[in-house]
């Protein structure tokens, strides 16, 4: 069997922070400034009770009732996010209840930011290849605003709030050509970057009553977000380029051979740098935060089902997938769509 990814779906809060809002809230920022800086004109925003268990539920649904797969059908479910509804029980258990899915199925969450959704695609693939599952629900949920103080101009103009669905199916045929559906990898980490992109309270090394509760307070707490952004532009200028590299060497391929490149959507800034730097044509680089905002680990699976309906994306096409960020931690991958 070969793993295969047949469906994305994905679901946006209904609250919104748009530019003119910001705008407001910052002196000396306009809507047009942020935009071209940013490349992102609103993002989306949870309600106060409102979790990434919500958002994963709905998006979960969507895909459901595409008809590529039914609830009774799922083996496996995997729940990358870094703001779980509770430390304990797992998250992913908690979808199990609400969707419907059989009480056989296998269900786990990770704790993973922007490369995350590239990590579940490895781990979907090990369980479908290796015969422990047929049919795995990759969810992807965050709720990064509950993280930000609203002075923080550094992050509260770039972080929205979504949740990403996406059926890792097994089939029973391989691609045309050498390559898998999905694959090969190439995974880095470097734990040294923890401090430029972290929420220090809230574990048990900075326990949650030192952290303030969002939106309270002039000055940003332990609990708040924390973001050393030209830290993490340097780091995503080494590692993406390195990465990407890296995998065309592994897959024996060159950037001519790839139809599609889908970046987690951090920035436009970044992304056009990191474009630029890598020679990749335009047409062939895909750009969809403007209307989502940095969406943690749901970019790519958005930024997926955005090619696909703006019919950028047809089966057959090889695209290949870069997460990077927190941890620091990246990934890549190459895959034969079949959506």
């Amino acid at each position: 069997m070969f793993a295969a990814i047949r469906a994305i779906e994905y679901h946006l809060p209904e609250g919104m922070l748009t530019n003119d809002e910001l705008a407001c809230a910052f002196p000396g920022w306009t809507p047009e400034k942020i935009a071209a800086k940013t490349g992102i004109v609103q993002r989306r925003i949870t309600a106060p009770q409102e979790c990434a268990s919500d958002l994963a539920v709905v998006a979960a649904r969507k895909l459901f009732a595409g008809g590529t797969c039914r609830p009774e059908e799922i083996d496996f479910i995997l729940l990358c996010t870094q703001s779980p509804d509770y430390f304990l029980p797992t998250t992913a258990c908690i979808l199990q209840d609400r969707l419907g899915l059989p009480t056989s199925a296998g269900a786990l969450d990770y704790n993973l930011g922007c490369s995350g959704f590239v990590y579940g695609l490895s781990l979907a693939k090990g369980l479908i290849e290796t015969g422990q599952a047929a049919n795995v629900l990759l969810l992807t949920a965050e709720t990064y605003s509950k993280f930000l103080h609203p002075d923080d101009r550094s992050v509260r103009p770039l972080f929205g709030d979504a949740a990403a669905a996406t059926l890792v199916q097994a089939r029973p045929d391989a691609p045309d050509g050498d390559l898998p559906w999905i694959g090969p990898f190439v995974f880095g980490t470097d734990g040294k970057g923890m401090e430029n992109l972290i929420v220090r309270a809230g574990g048990m090394r900075q326990p949650t009553n030192d952290a303030l509760p969002h939106g309270r307070g002039s000055v940003p707490s332990a609990g708040h977000l924390f973001m050393n952004g030209p830290e993490i532009f340097t780091f995503a200028l080494r590692a993406v380029p390195q990465a990407v590299q890296a995998l065309l060497d592994r897959a024996e391929r060159t950037i001519d051979d790839i139809d599609l490149f889908v970046f987690h959507q951090a920035n436009r800034y970044m992304l056009e740098h990191l474009r630029d730097k890598l020679k990749i044509p335009p047409e062939k680089f895909v750009v969809a935060m403007s209307h989502v905002g940095n969406t943690v680990s749901s970019t790519i699976p958005i930024a997926l089902k955005d090619a696909v309906d703006r019919q950028l994306l047809q089966v057959s096409k090889l695209v290949l997938l870069v997460g990077f960020g927190v941890g620091y931690s990246w990934a890549a991958t190459l895959i034969r769509s079949s959506l």
